[in-house]
């Protein structure tokens, strides 16, 4: 599990720490003492955790967009860091057929802007690079996808996720292979659930928008199957990696972080689940609009990273729901919720444990 010991004191730098995901990260790494700084495009006003937890007070926080290279350069120049989480990005699959060179741009050029001012600037120990679990080339298989498995996407945003892999592998390969260089390795997740995200086009926000608008949900495909988890349950893989990562470069390669197989479950599996637990109804009908395409079934096999990094979920599925619809009514509340997403994240340890 992420340990403190490993963290105090240390410089830290999340690329994207204002989106769902960094700002939990953010979050955590600031609890374990670290020094985090943070580099991202923009900061989306409350509802969204960033705002909603005032992370401006606890992060040294730079407005760059990863896609200007002197611009990413100056801040790794600045910071120095020991650790470098790289999850800025067009993360959006929808959006990306709309604006498929703003995705290739930042998601893949992205990258390797990144991972050249780290080579530039030199002294970083470890770097995560933060693709998804699209990277893979999804032909429909039915079985859940391995690390050796081809890279594809049938769209362009899983499509420049496969091509920011192969941007890690080849930085790896060719500037951070011999010693006292930084260890580099990537990390697939998706589908991540999580009190905090409003992101376009995934389906808690999706759900609380509409629950907060009085009306019907619209569900695109409820048959289709992804690997659910609550976003503590990857970011807790992401730090073990970095951990094992500053301690030798034996770990420095690709690492799926992905809940229990039996996790992975139909959308309509996650609304009911939520209309279960939410205090008022949640109705929801099925949108026969036009949509691009998208797999019908995605899972992964994770089981590299408990074997060899000793990484488990903390919370199953249920648990992970429980913690979402927890945060989400807190918001409606008026809660502190920076307090509860620290509560949360010492709870997710206490599991841990």
């Amino acid at each position: 599990m992420p340990d403190s010991e490993q963290w105090r004191g240390r410089r830290v730098l999340v690329t994207g720490h204002t989106g769902f995901k960094g700002s939990w990260l953010s979050l955590w790494l600031g609890a374990l003492g670290a020094e985090v700084s943070g580099l991202s495009d923009q900061v989306q006003p409350a509802p969204a955790l960033f705002a909603q937890a005032d992370l401006e007070q606890i992060v040294d926080h730079s407005i760059a967009d990863v896609r200007d290279a002197e611009a990413v350069h100056a801040i790794i120049e600045r910071v120095q860091p020991d650790v470098v989480f790289h999850l800025a990005a067009q993360p959006f699959v929808r959006r990306s057929f709309r604006e498929p060179l703003e995705t290739y741009e930042t998601n893949v050029m992205g990258t390797a802007n990144v991972l050249d001012g780290v080579r530039r600037v030199g002294g970083v120990q470890a770097v995560i690079v933060v693709t998804s679990d699209k990277c893979y080339d999804n032909d429909e298989q039915q079985r859940p996808f391995v690390e050796t498995d081809p890279m594809g996407g049938h769209d362009p945003y899983s499509n420049s996720k496969g091509a920011a892999e192969l941007v890690t592998d080849a930085f790896r390969r060719s500037y951070f292979s011999e010693p006292g260089t930084a260890n580099i390795a990537s990390a697939r997740a998706g589908n991540v659930i999580g009190g905090g995200d409003w992101g376009e086009d995934r389906l808690i926000p999706d759900i609380m928008r509409a629950v907060m608008a009085g009306e019907p949900v619209q569900i695109r495909r409820p048959d289709a199957v992804r690997p659910w988890q609550h976003v503590l349950n990857p970011l807790s893989g992401y730090l073990v990696l970095a951990q094992a990562l500053i301690e030798s470069g034996e770990q420095a390669e690709a690492w799926n972080f992905g809940p229990a197989i039996d996790d992975a479950k139909p959308v309509s599996f996650l609304v009911e689940r939520l209309a279960e637990l939410w205090p008022t109804p949640i109705e929801w009908e099925i949108d026969d609009g036009d949509h691009p395409h998208e797999a019908h079934f995605l899972s992964l096999d994770s089981s590299k990273a408990r074997e060899l990094l000793g990484w488990r979920p903390g919370w199953d599925l249920d648990a992970g729901v429980d913690a979402t619809v927890a945060w989400f009514t807190s918001l409606l509340e008026q809660g502190d919720m920076r307090a509860l997403t620290l509560q949360q994240i010492a709870g997710f340890e206490e599991a841990l444990r």
